[in-house]
């Protein structure tokens, strides 16, 4: 359960500085912000980078793992920051996406032949 916990939480934070990555220089583009929001965007997504390297498995596994966890983070900014009420079916998506990432991140150990 802790390493549920640590993993979820890693992957709540390299979502949201995804997002901010990408949600800032969409203001810059469409909404007329200024362009320096730009740098704190670029170092968002290098952050972004690095914390993905922080799991021990292959690069691979981790990211699918994470877009599940990405899909939770991106709705509650959703109703955060853009004020948008979330539906039930909102609500079912994000379960099965949590499901989905704990199925991949939980799995046993590839390296024990007796989890093949």
């Amino acid at each position: 359960m802790m390493e549920l916990l640590k993993v979820s939480a890693l992957f709540a934070l390299t979502a949201v500085m995804e997002i901010v990555g990408c949600y800032l220089p969409w203001l810059v583009l469409r909404q007329g912000k200024p362009v320096w929001l730009l740098l704190p965007a670029a170092v968002a997504l290098a952050v972004f980078a690095w914390l993905l390297t922080l799991h021990p498995a292959a690069a691979g596994r981790p990211y699918a793992a994470y877009g599940g966890m990405y899909i939770v983070v991106a709705l509650a900014w959703l109703y955060v920051v853009d004020g948008v009420a979330l539906t039930r079916w909102d609500w079912a998506g994000a379960a099965v996406a949590l499901a989905g990432m704990a199925i991949i991140a939980l799995q046993p150990s590839t390296l024990d032949p007796a989890s093949r």
